[in-house]
C-alpha cells in the first residue's frame, strides 16, 4: 500500500545546497549582469528557494513570495536607486534580474493560483485509469473561484459529484496533494464489503473487465509483477475500471487512523466498513482498491482541501500514446 511522506523532504536538502551554489556563482560574476556565471547564478538561487520554501507551503504561495520579493526589489530601486542609473552607471544585477523575472512569476502566479494546475502522478493508486508517470492537468475553476491561500470559494460554478477525479490537500501530510475519486458526499452513507461499494443503500453495478497486470516496487530494489481483477464500476453514472487484489483484505483495519469525525463510521475488522459522510465533507478511494491509502483510513475532506478537477492526461513519457487520454 501506498505510504506517507514524513520528516523533511529530498527537495528541502537538494534547495539548501542550490542555494548556496546559486550564491557562489552570483560572487563570482562580480556584478557583471549579462555573464553566464550570473545567469546560472539567479536560475539556482531561484530553484533552492522554491525548493526550501515549499517544504512549509505549497507553490502557489511560494510563487506570490517570489512575486512580493521581486516587485519590492523593483519598487525600491524606483523610490532610491533611480539617481544611480540616472549618472550612467550599471543597473545592480538583483534589479536586472528583478525585472526579468517579475512579469513571468506574476503570469505563472495567476495561472496556477486560479486556472490550471499541471501534476505527475506518483504511484498506482488510481490505476488502471492514471498509471505511474502521467502528467495530469487540473482545472482550477472547475468548482469555483477560490481565496488562493485560504482556498475558501469566493464564486461557485459547479458543485462535486461523485465520480469526479479530484486533487485535494493532503489531510495527514503537509504540503502534499493526493489524488482520489469521489465515492461520496455530504450525506451520503457509503458502505463497502467484500470490495464491492454500496451507496446510499443501493449497490453499485460492477462488471468483469478481465485483468490488469502492472509491476510495482514492493521494496527498495525490488519489484514484481501484481495480477488484478478489473472491474467496469457504475457510481451515479460514471463508468470507469477499477482493479482489486485477491489476496489482499477488503481493508486493513490496523492501519485506520484516528481521525475527526470517525465516530460517523463503522468498521467490521477487516471486512469492510460503513459511512456517513458529514455535511459539507467528501469522501474518497482510489480506483486501485487494495493498493490505495485513502477515505478508508484517515476519514473526509473538506471543502476547502479541494484543488481542482483531472481532466486530461497531457504527458508521459514512457507512454506517448496517453497524451490527450481523457480523464
Amino acid at each position: 500500500m501506498e505510504s506517507m511522506q514524513s520528516g523533511l523532504s529530498q527537495w528541502f536538502y537538494l534547495g539548501l545546497a542550490a542555494i548556496v551554489i546559486g550564491a557562489f556563482f552570483i560572487y563570482r560574476a562580480k556584478g557583471k549582469n549579462q555573464s553566464k556565471s550570473m545567469e546560472n547564478g539567479y536560475f539556482i538561487l531561484i530553484l533552492g528557494m522554491v525548493g526550501v520554501i515549499s517544504e512549509w507551503t505549497d507553490f502557489a504561495t511560494v510563487l506570490f513570495l517570489l512575486v512580493l520579493l521581486s516587485g519590492a526589489i523593483l519598487l525600491l530601486n524606483k523610490l532610491f536607486l533611480k539617481r544611480r542609473q540616472n549618472d550612467g552607471r550599471e543597473r545592480p544585477h538583483y534589479v536586472h534580474y528583478a525585472r526579468e523575472f517579475f512579469p513571468v512569476v506574476l503570469i505563472v502566479w495567476i495561472l496556477r493560483a486560479f486556472l490550471f494546475e499541471a501534476y505527475q502522478i506518483p504511484s498506482s493508486s488510481m490505476r488502471p485509469d492514471l498509471i505511474v508517470g502521467d502528467f495530469i492537468l487540473v482545472n482550477k475553476f472547475t468548482y469555483g473561484i477560490r481565496e488562493p491561500f485560504t482556498n475558501k470559494v469566493l464564486f461557485e460554478v459547479n458543485k462535486v459529484k461523485r465520480g469526479d477525479v479530484m486533487v485535494f490537500k493532503d489531510p495527514n501530510a503537509r504540503n502534499r496533494d493526493l489524488i482520489k475519486r469521489v465515492v461520496g458526499i455530504g450525506g451520503d452513507t457509503v458502505a463497502y464489503y467484500n470490495k464491492r461499494l454500496t451507496i446510499n443503500g443501493q449497490p453499485l453495478d460492477y462488471k468483469d473487465n478481465g485483468t490488469y497486470d502492472y509491476v510495482e516496487e514492493v521494496a527498495p530494489g525490488e519489484s514484481r509483477k501484481l495480477t488484478n481483477a478489473r472491474f467496469i464500476e457504475n457510481l451515479s453514472g460514471v463508468k470507469h475500471s477499477i482493479i482489486t487484489y485477491d489476496s489482499i483484505p477488503t481493508i486493513f483495519s490496523s492501519q485506520v487512523r484516528d481521525f475527526k469525525d470517525k465516530n460517523y463510521c463503522t468498521y467490521k475488522d477487516d471486512n469492510g466498513f460503513t459511512c456517513v459522510v458529514p455535511k459539507g465533507k467528501y469522501f474518497m478511494m482510489g480506483d486501485n482498491r487494495d493498493n490505495s491509502l485513502d477515505g478508508r483510513y484517515w476519514g473526509f475532506i473538506s471543502e476547502d482541501a479541494i484543488l481542482g478537477k483531472a481532466i486530461y492526461v497531457w504527458l508521459n513519457f514512457h507512454d506517448l500514446s496517453r497524451i490527450g487520454t481523457k480523464i
